[in-house]
């Protein structure tokens, strides 16, 4: 499994002061996404609704809203 490309902008084209780290979305050679988010498993699992879970090797991460919108257009329909 591979990076294929990014999903939106870069980071330091919505105003990370060092280009490098921010969230960041990327798509994948087998077609599913990764993010780069902030942390938030143990803040967010008990707000998680009743038909929602997470297996243990997955993590609730935190994206942020510009960076989410600014991939919109990147996203496929299908």
């Amino acid at each position: 499994m591979k990076i294929v490309r990014r999903i939106g902008v870069p980071p330091s084209a919505r105003g990370s002061n060092s280009g490098a780290t921010c969230p960041d979305v990327f798509e994948l050679s087998d077609g599913n996404f990764a993010v780069i988010g902030t942390e938030a498993t143990e803040a967010l699992e008990s707000e998680l609704p009743a038909d929602a879970a997470r297996a243990d090797y997955e993590r609730i991460v935190i994206v942020s809203r510009e960076t989410l919108i600014r991939a919109k257009a990147d996203i496929p329909d299908a």
